[in-house]
């Protein structure tokens, strides 16, 4: 199987969604919750639009797939995607507590421990193999994260927390094959708005709503939303979860460079240190991959 264009699925999304400080950073007058609620719910709405009116062949062809499962596997489907977008309304949620609660530190942790729980989820859960320098890594990137955390346990703590809801939505798609990405992920996400809804209600929205919100919001919704999460599941579909968690990295890390060069930040030693240690782990990772594509490519040449 090629994974070329898994691997590019993959890079694309997280690439994309470590840009995602640019288009907050302009929302500062607006409350977390404003963004996460009209977020979800244009999100929602918008692949339900696509969904029913722009691909009514592929919905009707995925129900009639559907309807044509034995009954043990439909079952096992609609828990998978309940369960899904369960993990998501928990992870926005918990994402957006912490940042108006605990710290913005916090959140960025997250994203830092969650391909390391992810991996050692998917060994454990989906029995997926991980070589000797892999674990290494695992080690390296655990360690980089752990420097960040030092003197902040409360963030850690919630970091965990934040990532392991994540880490167990990536897990989920693994086993989450049958059905067409985009109908699954417009259920995922519709499913997790309607979880959401309750606290959407009871929350105050004081805030004055301007044409730049709505447009901000709009962009947010379709580029830093349905577009990254419809590639990371499509990576599901041809990589291993601990390879897809691994590339969460790149979130953090274009994060970081982003706070230097363009929010002109200061950064610490530690930082810099931590971040270097994850990339180098990032690097290492992913070498027993790159030496099995070189052997075949090299078995087949010769062939």
């Amino acid at each position: 199987m090629n994974a070329t264009k898994y691997y590019i699925a993959v890079i694309s999304a997280f690439t994309i969604w470590g840009f995602f400080s640019v288009v907050l950073k302009s929302l500062d007058d607006f409350t977390a919750f404003d963004i996460l609620s009209y977020r979800s719910v244009l999100s929602a709405a918008i692949m339900m639009v696509i969904t029913l009116l722009l691909r009514p062949k592929a919905l009707k062809k995925n129900v009639s797939l559907f309807k044509s499962f034995e009954s043990k596997i439909q079952y096992r489907i609609l828990w998978i995607n309940m369960l899904s977008g369960l993990f998501l309304a928990l992870n926005w949620y918990i994402f957006i507590y912490v940042m108006n609660n605990v710290s913005v530190s916090a959140t960025s942790l997250a994203y830092l421990i969650c391909p390391i729980l992810t991996m050692v989820l998917a060994f454990i859960i989906l029995k997926e193999k991980l070589f000797k320098l892999q674990w290494f890594s695992v080690a390296l990137s655990f360690l980089g994260c752990l420097l960040l955390s030092l003197g902040n346990f409360m963030d850690l703590f919630y970091s965990m927390i934040i990532a392991f809801s994540y880490a167990i939505y990536l897990i989920l798609q693994r086993k989450n094959q049958e059905m067409d990405r985009f109908v699954v992920l417009t259920f995922q996400i519709s499913f997790a708005v309607i979880l959401l809804f309750p606290f959407f209600m009871t929350y105050d929205f004081n805030t004055e709503k301007t044409t730049f919100f709505y447009s901000m919001i709009l962009l947010i919704a379709v580029v830093f939303t349905i577009i990254p999460m419809y590639l990371n599941i499509y990576a599901l579909k041809g990589l291993p979860s601990s390879v897809v968690g691994v590339f969460i990295y790149l979130n953090p890390i274009i994060n970081f460079f982003l706070a230097i060069f363009y929010f002109k930040e200061e950064i610490t030693l530690m930082q810099g240190l931590s971040y270097v240690l994850i990339i180098i782990s990032i690097i290492i990772f992913n070498i027993p991959a790159l030496k099995h594509r070189i052997h075949r490519r090299r078995a087949a040449h010769i062939q």
